[in-house]
C-alpha cells in the first residue's frame, strides 16, 4: 500500500455538487476548504466519484482516502444531470470498457473536443485556426477487433469467464454479451465459454482475439459469401488433443467462424480450421480492398475508418504531381488510397511484418508501381533520416500513443538549417491528445508550422479514448 492511501468504506450523506468529469468518467467534486486549507491558500479536498456526472447533486461512499483527494462511488443521485443516459450494457460498471455509457453521446463528444482544445492550449500554447467538424458514426456494434481474456473459474463460479477486464483490475468481467461488438460476435460469448470449458487445456487458454472482416462478396446470393468473416485466435499455451481439435472444428462449422491458434508469440499465429479463408476491409471511395490477418493492426471501427481516411486525404489536398510520405503506415491504410491521388507515395513503418503485408496489399490493388514501403524505426529519427527519405510535398502521420516527437524535433532542426525538405502540409492523425499537443508545440514554435485545424474523430464511442486529427501548414 502506498503511503497516504487508506482503503475505506465511509458513507457520506452530506450532498455535494459535481463540477467536472475526468477521462475515467469519474465525477469531480470539491469540498468546502477547512480552516487549515484556507490558511495555506488551498481549495477544498477533491473527491473523484465513480458514476457521478457534472451538475449532479449526489451523496457518495468513500472507497479510498488520500491526503489531497479521495475516491468514491455514487450512493444516491439527488438531482440527475439532463445529459445522463441509461447504460445499454448489462456489464456497465463492472467491465472496464465503455465507462461513459451513462453520459449522452453528444455530451461525450463535447467532452472529448474540450480535452483536445485544452491540451492544445495548455501544452502547445496554440489554438487551431479552425475547429474541424466532428466525425461520428455508429455508437453500438462498431468494434470489429477485440482481445478477450479467458479465465477458468470452475471452482469459484462454476464456469469459464470470457470478456474484458473489470475496471482497473486484473479480474475478468462476468459478461454474456457486449453491446459494442457486432451482434453475431456478442452472441458467441456464452458459446465460447462452453467451448473452452470442454477443452482439456481449459486452464491454458488465456486469450481469444477477435477480428471481423467484411463479407467476401456483399452482393452474392450465397449466405456464406455475403456475411461478415469472423476470425477467432485462441491463445493455446499447450497443444490441443485430438478431442480438442474435434471440438474446435465442430464449433467453427456450427457458428461459421475461422479459427486460428497462437501457441507462442505473435509470429506463431496461424490458421487452424478451415485452413484457408479471407479477411478484408474495403475503402469503396478509393476502390481499395485491404486483406489482413487477425494479428495485423487495423482500425477497430470499419465505418469510421472509411470516413477517417477520406477526410485525411481531403485535408492533405494532394495534387497529381505530389510525392507523399505516409509515416507509421501499417498495412497501407492511408498509403494505398493516397496512391490513387498522388504521383508517388512512400509508406514507412517500424515492423517488418507490416511492411510485408503493405507490399502485398499494394500488389493486390495493382498499385505496386505508385507506392513503395520502407522499414524504419520512427522513434529514432534524425535530420539525416529525413534526408534519406527525399523531398515530399505532403506528409501524413498516424503514430501510436507515444506520438512522433523525434520526427517533429528533426523537422525543427531542418527548419533552422533552412532546408527545402520540410513538407508544405502535414496531416497528423492522433490517438493521444497529449502527445499530439506536445508535437504541435514543436511544429508550431520550432519548425515553422501553423496549426490550420484540429478536431476529434469519435472512433470509440462510450470510452475515454480521444482520436483526433490536426492539419499543419508550413509558414
Amino acid at each position: 500500500m502506498r503511503r497516504g492511501d487508506k482503503p475505506v468504506n465511509i458513507e457520506v450523506t452530506e450532498p455535494v455538487r459535481v463540477e467536472a468529469l475526468d477521462l475515467d468518467a469519474q465525477g469531480i467534486a470539491r469540498l468546502t476548504p477547512n480552516e487549515e486549507e484556507l490558511a495555506e491558500g488551498q481549495g477544498g479536498k477533491v473527491i473523484f466519484i465513480k458514476g457521478a456526472l457534472p451538475t449532479e447533486l449526489v451523496t457518495y461512499t468513500i472507497t479510498s482516502d488520500k491526503a489531497r483527494f479521495s475516491k468514491a462511488k455514487v450512493r444516491e443521485i439527488l438531482k440527475p444531470a439532463v445529459f445522463r443516459a441509461e447504460p445499454k450494457c448489462a456489464a456497465f460498471g463492472v467491465c472496464g470498457g465503455c465507462t461513459m455509457q451513462h453520459l449522452d453521446i453528444r455530451a461525450q463528444v463535447a467532452m472529448k473536443q474540450r480535452v483536445l482544445e485544452d491540451d492544445l492550449h495548455h501544452i502547445a500554447k496554440v489554438q487551431p485556426e479552425e475547429i474541424l467538424r466532428l466525425m461520428g458514426g455508429p455508437t453500438w456494434e462498431y468494434r470489429h477487433r477485440a482481445r478477450l481474456s479467458a479465465v477458468n473459474r470452475s471452482i469459484k463460479k462454476g464456469t469459464v469467464l470470457i470478456g474484458f477486464h473489470e475496471g482497473k483490475s486484473g479480474y475478468v468481467a462476468d459478461m454474456l454479451a457486449c453491446e459494442i461488438l457486432p451482434k453475431h460476435v456478442s452472441d458467441l460469448l456464452p458459446e465460447m465459454r462452453r467451448l473452452v470449458m470442454g477443452l482439456s487445456i481449459v486452464d491454458r487458454m488465456p486469450q481469444i482475439e477477435i477480428a471481423v472482416g467484411e463479407p467476401e462478396d456483399p452482393n452474392s446470393d450465397d449466405p456464406k459469401k455475403n456475411k461478415p468473416v469472423t476470425a477467432l485466435v485462441f491463445r493455446n499455451l499447450q497443444p490441443l488433443t485430438p478431442a480438442d481439435e474435434a471440438l474446435m472444428r465442430a464449433f467453427a462449422d456450427e457458428h461459421q467462424v475461422w479459427i486460428w491458434l497462437q501457441p507462442k508469440g505473435i509470429e506463431t499465429v496461424a490458421p487452424f480450421y478451415p485452413e484457408t479463408g479471407k479477411l478484408c476491409y474495403r475503402l469503396p471511395e478509393f476502390e481499395i480492398e485491404m486483406p489482413f490477418k487477425p494479428a495485423d493492426f487495423t482500425q477497430v471501427n470499419h465505418m469510421m475508418n472509411r470516413a477517417l481516411v477520406s477526410k485525411a486525404i481531403r485535408l492533405l489536398e494532394v495534387k497529381t504531381t505530389d510525392r507523399v510520405l505516409d509515416l507509421f503506415c501499417g498495412i497501407g491504410n492511408f498509403t494505398l488510397p493516397l496512391a490513387r491521388k498522388a504521383k508517388q507515395v512512400l509508406g514507412i513503418e517500424g515492423l517488418a511484418t507490416l511492411t510485408t503485408r503493405a507490399k502485398a496489399n499494394a500488389e493486390h490493388n495493382g498499385l505496386q508501381d505508385k507506392v513503395s514501403f520502407m522499414q524504419s524505426d520512427l522513434f529514432e529519427v534524425t535530420t539525416e533520416t529525413i534526408t534519406s527519405w527525399g523531398k515530399a510535398e505532403r506528409w501524413l502521420m498516424d503514430p501510436p500513443r507515444e506520438g512522433a516527437m523525434e520526427i517533429c524535433k528533426s523537422l525543427a532542426d531542418l527548419h533552422l538549417q533552412k532546408s527545402d525538405l520540410l513538407p508544405e502540409r502535414i496531416v497528423y492523425v492522433s490517438c493521444n491528445p497529449k502527445t499530439l499537443a506536445r508535437d504541435a508545440d514543436i511544429l508550431c514554435h520550432q519548425a515553422g508550422y501553423t496549426l490550420k485545424g484540429a478536431g476529434i474523430v469519435n472512433m470509440f464511442p462510450h470510452t475515454s479514448h480521444v482520436e483526433s486529427m490536426a492539419v499543419f501548414d508550413k509558414t
